[in-house]
């Protein structure tokens, strides 16, 4: 399940996807059907959950064969004149057929709810033969790492080299992975090459997590960018029919290894796309944020990885027969060490940096590719998630490290309002967000491919000057020279005392207080909780959902402002909030929230609290992350932090909200809001109900910086 990570939600994999093998029915093998009844079923279906991806039946070798633009031809195996089974999987297809006996629409076993209706005659997509081959490919210090090199044997002309490296397996690399995973690639023809990482799955060598990196100028050092150099140089030499260019490409993890390639490269490598890159994960990807411990997250995710050399399942047990809610697994277990010993696991060797390495210490700074990001040695196509759940700090802190030094204007970035990972799919919503497009398959078609063909092949059609972003609210592609762009002004939206938000300045000294309490912590989404890739887990669009559901507590502190004319805010957010607290330590969260009109016309979306932007602050390092102290009692002091990019439309009827809390629970751990040196070993009587009061007045000015591009029309024409 750890795959789900960076897997790939089509509709082709969610039709075939690989169920566990098991013998065909019987009556498979004894029904036989005229290929004039197959005709009748032959077609293009097409589903309302993935319009721009529908799928195609035909006739072939006597055969009803399936596929579609993501999916490799498959020949199906007759169970009836209406059902017919895939190959080594336990589903199958249903068809219904009109009055004439002709295919009116297909279901697939493994999801019965997703209606196929036919659209079309059956449309035949080109899929290369790539031929698939396994090496061990030997870095500097002798350790050997697997790899699955598939290259396409009807393509005649040298190829270049796509690489992905990752620690999440490559056994199912094959030709049908390819074109699930990026079809538009997998078309246009590359030596598409799978590497396990050091000390995963069937590489040599010891895994370490986001493995530190080493001093370049010492020919014996080892990292990741320099045994994607050494994979590079082995490929150059053993694999025939390379036209000399290598590429790197990744989402996650993989796109962690993607920029770490870019970094000394190997002169073959040309380019490098890394996505949703983990690229500091104490300052704002999948561990920390602002020093806040992610707490469901660092458990989970360290537990699948490290327990053994492959992925490892994740539950949170039963009780009374049902699962165990995650809110109440963490929070009757107390702190992460009280997590660890609970466990039932050996220590694991990140889960030991957690308890050793709270604040901002060498231990993660080195592990900071920021931090090496100080040129532009190849073309970099930065890829991010305006919701992304688990690196959207990654692409922006890249993107922002490398464009200082981006001389030759080969610093790129494309943000849209995709989950982890999701511009693998052509979906046109996420979650219950409509977008009315399939903004993911225009990024693969319109942006990755041309820049792989571009940098790789010499192919002309790559256009972006800098930035493009999908702008939510008004649902169009824009195109920056810069992001953000000129005319993004930082405006303020002042926090008043009477629940009210205000674009002018505040007149009246106010303060709003609410009282936190870790034994009632606020839940960060939905619950139950599920484990983070468990069964029924809706970690996957929890930032989409509706902020409603904490709109009544007490401990969340709310305000308000109708939008009467459209309001572009397009770059960077930041909360600056003079607060007080009677505790020594405390976190604090600020959520902007488009709050849709109660008449909208789309049902789902009536009243729907709707998050732009969020981030938590944990208050200990106010003076320095690599400096945690004690808050004293009832001093205000100026919290400042960035609550990430925006590129969005508030549109007029809408209203802005913005609420403020201090706990998000369980994927931040409770701050027990009582100074201690280290939250992570904190003792049940640490933690203590303290009051937090926000302020408003001219020394104290609350409020959000948001980047108005028309900023009058805040401002000045209300």
């Amino acid at each position: 399940m750890l795959r789900s990570r960076f897997a790939i939600f089509v509709l082709g994999t969610a039709l075939v996807g690989a169920a566990a093998s098991m013998p065909l029915p019987a009556a498979a093998a004894a029904h036989q059907q005229s290929e004039s009844q197959l005709q009748k079923l032959s077609g293009e279906y097409t589903s309302a959950e993935f319009p721009d991806t529908p799928v195609s039946f035909y006739v072939q070798n006597g055969n009803l064969t399936f596929e579609s633009e993501r999916d490799v031809p498959t020949e199906l195996k007759t169970i009836s004149a209406t059902e017919f089974a895939i190959p080594d999987s336990k589903a199958t297809y249903r068809f219904t057929v009109d009055a004439s006996g002709r295919g009116a629409s297909v279901i697939n076993s493994r999801d019965v709810t997703e209606v196929f209706k036919r659209t079309g005659e059956a449309v035949k997509h080109v899929f290369h033969d790539y031929v698939r081959t396994e090496a061990m490919i030997p870095m500097r210090d002798g350790v050997k790492l697997h790899a699955v090199i598939l290259k396409p044997s009807d393509m005649k002309d040298p190829l270049p080299f796509l690489i992905q490296r990752t620690p999440y397996g490559v056994d199912g690399t094959s030709r049908g992975f390819f074109f699930a995973a990026r079809p538009e690639l997998a078309r246009d023809g590359y030596i598409y090459v799978g590497e396990d990482i050091r000390g995963r799955f069937k590489s040599e060598g010891e895994f370490v997590m986001s493995r530190p990196m080493a001093d370049h100028k010492d020919p014996k050092a080892v990292d990741e960018s320099t045994d994607a150099y050494d994979t590079v140089e082995w490929l150059l030499k053993n694999v025939p029919g390379n036209n000399g260019r290598a590429g790197f490409v990744g989402t996650s993890y993989p796109g962690f290894l993607a920029m770490a390639a870019g970094i000394d490269p190997h002169p073959a490598t040309k380019c490098v796309s890394p996505q949703a890159p983990m690229i500091d994960v104490w300052m704002g990807d999948d561990f920390f944020h602002n020093g806040a411990f992610r707490q469901t997250y660092g458990y989970d995710y360290v537990k699948a990885m490290e327990s053994s050399k492959e992925t490892s399942e994740v539950d949170y047990g039963k009780k009374d027969g049902k699962p165990v809610d995650g809110y109440d697994y963490f929070l009757s277990r107390g702190s992460f060490e009280e997590d660890l010993k609970q466990s039932g696991s050996k220590e694991l060797p990140t889960w030991k940096l957690f308890l050793e390495h709270p604040a901002y210490d060498s231990t993660w700074s080195s592990r900071g590719v920021e931090h090496h990001l100080n040129e532009v040695q190849v073309p970099v196509l930065s890829v991010g998630g305006y919701y992304d759940q688990e690196d959207m700090w990654g692409p922006q802190s890249e993107y922002n490290s490398l464009e200082p030094h981006d001389d030759k204007h080969e610093n790129f970035l494309v943000l849209g309002p995709w989950r982890h990972g999701y511009w693998s799919s052509s979906s046109r919503h996420l979650g219950n967000v409509q977008y009315g497009e399939p903004i993911g398959k225009e990024f693969r078609r319109d942006i990755e491919a041309k820049f792989f063909g571009h940098y790789l092949k010499d192919e002309s059609g790559f256009n972006l000057e800098d930035t493009a972003s999908f702008q939510t609210g008004s649902n169009k592609w824009m195109r920056y020279g810069h992001f953000p762009p000129e005319g993004s002004q930082p405006t303020a939206l002042h926090l008043r005392g009477d629940g009210n938000l205000s674009w002018g300045d505040v007149k009246t000294p106010a303060k709003t207080a609410y009282t936190s309490d870790p034994a009632n912590p606020v839940p960060y989404r939905h619950r139950p909780i599920q484990p983070t890739y468990g069964e029924g887990s809706e970690w996957f669009n929890w930032l989409t959902e509706d902020q409603r559901f904490v709109a009544d507590r007490k401990d969340v502190a709310t305000w308000k402002i109708p939008v009467k004319k459209d309001l572009v805010a397009t770059g960077e957010v930041i909360a600056d909030i003079f607060a007080s607290t009677t505790g020594t330590d405390g976190d604090l969260v600020v959520k902007l929230i488009d709050q849709y009109p109660d008449d909208d016309s789309d049902p789902k979306m009536r009243g729907y609290q709707l998050m732009t932007n969020e981030e938590i602050f944990r208050g200990r390092y106010i003076d320095g992350f690599n400096r945690p102290r004690a808050i004293r009692a009832g001093d205000i002091r100026e919290f400042k932090w960035s609550l990430h990019d925006v590129d969005h439309v508030f549109k007029a009827g809408h209203t802005i909200v913005v609420q403020v809390q201090s706990t998000w629970f369980p994927l931040y751990d409770r701050n027990p809001q009582t100074y201690v040196p280290n939250i992570m070993t904190a003792k049940p009587a640490d933690y203590k109900a303290a009051t937090i009061t926000i302020y408003s007045d001219k020394d104290h000015d609350s409020s959000l910086q948001v980047p108005l591009m028309n900023q009058c029309d805040a401002v000045e024409c209300f």
